[in-house]
């Protein structure tokens, strides 16, 4: 199962590398890296359905969650 975060659907990202002799020589690859999402494994409890729920959620997904309610948003998301 690929690193996804279930709300906002966040996946990794390829970026390249930035060394500090850029500025000087305007030119100086330093290969790509994988950037990850910032997942956490948190389990629920949801009072509307009276059961815990596990989920896969970016920080900010975490976030959004915490303004916007919980139950509203994995019934957007499509998890319950």
């Amino acid at each position: 199962m690929a690193r996804t975060c279930e709300i906002t659907g966040k996946t990794s990202r390829v970026g390249g590398g930035y060394s500090n002799r850029v500025r000087a020589t305007k030119f100086n690859p330093t290969g790509k890296r994988r950037r990850q999402v910032n997942l956490q494994k948190k389990t629920l409890f949801i009072p509307e359905l009276n059961k815990k729920v596990t989920i896969n959620v970016s920080a900010k997904g975490l976030k959004t969650m915490k303004k916007r309610g919980a139950f509203l948003t994995l019934k957007k998301a499509g998890i319950i």
